[in-house]
């Protein structure tokens, strides 16, 4: 994503919490391809981190035009596994902090008298619901209703949208073979790579009549029920092959 929007003239704000490294090796290729691009570390958790984070950027560039929300928590739990702890760990992770930086990017823009953007990261999941990673499903369906709510809130000065991947990036235990098998589960066979959602970003970006809506990038994923997470499936998909 960061890639993409450089490309098309984007000076890109790089967030970190703890990937120091690879934020400086993002840095790297960033400005090795022509780009502005500065690296800002913040634990979106702490709300008082979270809330500097938009000012602390709009400092260094001068103006903020747009957020993209990609930062989540993405750890197993199920109806027996649920605790307060695991909820609010992710709520505080993949809700919050979108909220927060919405607020102060809308801020911003009014007081620059401006027009300004977010992209929210949601989940193919949520439009073929299943019980795993129970929490997780929890936070990113209440960023979707954060999509409507701040859409609403903040308009005119704010467009408020989402998108949401399907199968981008092996996780967890699974392996390139499982990871093939998950894609061909698809109705396209095809499920969405970085690329394709770097190209998403970038539409929203740049499309003014869009806002409090969700473009959907999954290959048709959620139009075939799965009574569990695809990292679950496709073992048994594989050997049935």
């Amino acid at each position: 994503m960061a890639m993409e929007l450089a490309a098309a003239g984007y000076h890109i704000a790089v967030h970190y919490r703890q990937s120091a490294d690879e934020a400086h090796h993002l840095l790297v290729e960033l400005r090795a391809a022509g780009a502005t691009a500065q690296a800002f570390c913040a634990d979106l958790a702490d709300e008082a981190q979270c809330e500097a984070l938009v000012p602390a950027v709009s400092t260094h560039f001068g103006r903020l035009d747009a957020v993209v929300n990609n930062a989540s928590l993405f750890e197993y739990d199920d109806v027996e596994s649920f605790s307060y702890a695991r909820m609010d760990a992710h709520w505080r992770a993949n809700t919050a902090p979108a909220i927060v930086l919405a607020r102060a990017l809308h801020r911003q823009a009014a007081t620059q008298q401006s027009q300004a953007c977010v992209v929210n990261v949601l989940d193919q999941k949520l439009w073929n619901p299943n019980p795993d990673y129970l929490s997780y499903t929890l936070s990113k369906a209440a960023l979707e209703t954060c999509n409507t709510l701040l859409a609403q809130a903040l308009a005119p000065r704010l467009r408020v949208c989402g998108i949401a991947p399907g199968v981008t990036l092996a996780s967890g235990p699974m392996n390139e073979a499982e990871f093939s098998a998950a894609h061909r589960l698809t109705p396209l066979h095809y499920s969405s790579t970085p690329t394709d959602i770097a190209r998403s970003v970038r539409f929203l970006l740049e499309s003014p009549a869009i806002t409090g809506t969700t473009l959907l990038v999954d290959g048709g994923q959620h139009l075939a029920a799965q009574a569990r997470d695809v990292m679950f499936l496709t073992p048994k998909t594989e050997q049935g092959l």
